[in-house]
């Protein structure tokens, strides 16, 4: 299975967890991605934006403008409440996910 069809059902998950020690803007998070995994993700912008969009309606995260220093206007999306709980509820689900997927692609690790 293609690593961006592993992704699609997870990406608003990653962003919420990316997002809950500090508020990032875009480009910076798809870095982030891509560090912290290695290279493994690589959020595209047609993929990043509409997930982050879909999570501002949602009120999960909220966006707000701000000038940098060198005068460069940036979205920064901060992670809410709501989005911290949803955050807590995603990540128990995909604990049992996993385990019950080691549970049979590897159960000599368990």
């Amino acid at each position: 299975m293609h690593q961006q069809e592993m992704l699609k059902g997870n990406t608003e998950t990653l962003l919420l967890a990316l997002l809950e020690v500090e508020p990032k803007y875009g480009y910076q998070i798809g870095k982030e991605v891509e560090q912290r995994s290695s290279g493994y993700f690589a959020f595209k912008e047609g993929t990043l934006y509409p997930a982050l969009h879909r999570l501002e309606r949602a009120n999960l995260v909220e966006g707000r403008w701000q000038d940098t220093p060198n005068n460069v206007r940036r979205r920064y999306y901060q992670i809410t409440s709501k989005g911290r709980q949803a955050l807590v509820d995603r990540l128990k689900e995909w604990k049992r996910f996993a385990n019950a997927m080691n549970s049979i692609m590897l159960p000599e690790a368990q």
